[in-house]
């Protein structure tokens, strides 16, 4: 009954048209029939249910921004509310819809020949096929201009060398987009993943972000065709232009996580007696369900007002900044005080709570840190960037 009242209370449905009304719900059936079932189990086992993959490429969702190629064409705004309703049941899964479709299938869509798209994105929509990005490097996470990965000129060919990490979906992946230092600045290219001298381990001992894969990536001498490069992409200005599109997801899909957390501190508020009422009939804890809502709710209206702006063609990286890092540090503060209303049963399985702040953890980090994000609104404000 929560997900009704926080629904209600916002008003959501009366912003939003009927396009976007139905591919959110059209999300949150996949997430509570094919996810939610299994993802505490998923959680725990650290497994990646890949099969799943097929079904959100039969549902439209991977790459839906984008337009031809299999592609669903759909809005930005849609795109967030998909991202919101995957996220409400583990970050693992709208991870998976960023990676796939933010980031590598936008590369491609972006920057790509019209052979390298014909080759990889139909599938790739369809969920036949995986595709990673493979920028982050061990000792440059916040500074990708000091990448050590290299490709050099052989002949016609290119010979890459170097190692990425917490790349994520690398070992299960079809196809890599790896950024690398050249001669000519940093390019990126497209590297199926059965190329000799390509491997990918997972990175093992996570405690967030369980359900998915991350690893680490190694380039052996792999050596690839002209052809693999990325013709329109040249320097950074590339691989941040993608990172910009899944920032704009995570700024709607931490929002799910929140309202997921939302929902449970309601629920259990009312059946959870202490000093013989409900918990939620006292003071303090209408105090914090009440400071939770409405921060949730000032989330996903800064996240509607982002789409609003990018179906417009007016967002700005500061504006995307501003989304992940209040939406991000928000959804974390919702968690943390949904954790103190279940009380002890909070750190259990029985809630969601505990696994959605273990990954909101993870999503602090990657695709930008808080500090970052802080130093890129800081430059916006004062014309100084202090990170240089």
């Amino acid at each position: 009954m929560a997900d009704l009242t926080t629904d209600h209370l916002l008003g959501l449905e009366l912003m939003l048209n009927e396009e976007e009304l139905a591919w959110q719900q059209r999300a949150r059936t996949f997430a509570r029939e094919r996810i939610e079932p299994v993802i505490d189990a998923d959680f725990e086992d650290r497994l990646f249910r890949k099969e799943l993959v097929a079904e959100l490429g039969a549902a439209g969702f991977l790459g839906m921004h984008l337009t031809g190629y299999g592609a669903a064409g759909a809005s930005a705004v849609s795109y967030g509310l998909v991202c919101l309703e995957l996220e409400a049941a583990d970050s693992a899964w709208r991870t998976l819809v960023s990676v796939q479709g933010s980031l590598a299938m936008s590369a491609i869509s972006k920057f790509g020949s019209d052979e390298q798209k014909q080759q990889w994105l139909p599938g790739m929509a369809a969920g036949t096929l995986i595709g990673c990005f493979a920028l982050t490097e061990p000792a440059s996470g916040s500074d990708p201009a000091s990448m050590q990965t290299h490709a050099r000129r052989d002949g016609d060919d290119w010979v890459l060398t170097g190692a990425k990490r917490w790349i994520g979906l690398a070992s299960e992946a079809d196809v890599a987009i790896v950024w690398a230092a050249t001669d000519d600045g940093v390019r990126g290219f497209v590297v199926p993943t059965d190329t000799p001298g390509f491997r990918a381990e997972p990175i093992g001992g996570k405690l967030s972000m369980r359900a998915s894969v991350q690893c680490d990536v190694f380039f052996d001498e792999v050596r690839l065709p002209s052809t693999a490069m990325l013709p329109d992409a040249r320097g950074l200005s590339g691989p941040f232009g993608c990172l910009n599109e899944a920032r704009y997801g995570i700024a709607w899909g931490v929002m799910g996580a929140a309202r997921s957390c939302l929902e449970a501190a309601i629920d259990r508020s009312t059946v959870r007696e202490a000093f013989g009422k409900p918990i939620g009939g006292t003071q303090l804890v209408q105090k914090k369900l009440a400071d939770m809502f409405l921060e949730y709710e000032k989330g996903l209206l800064l996240a509607l007002q982002l789409g609003r702006r990018k179906d417009a063609g007016t967002l700005s990286i500061e504006q995307i900044s501003v989304g992940k890092l209040n939406n991000v540090r928000e959804a974390q503060k919702i968690a943390r005080t949904a954790r103190s209303i279940l009380g002890g049963d909070g750190i259990t399985d029985e809630f969601p709570v505990m696994r959605h702040m273990a990954n909101l953890e993870a999503v602090a980090t990657y695709e930008g840190t808080d500090e970052i994000h802080t130093l890129v609104i800081g430059r916006a404000l004062t014309g100084i960037a202090s990170y240089r």
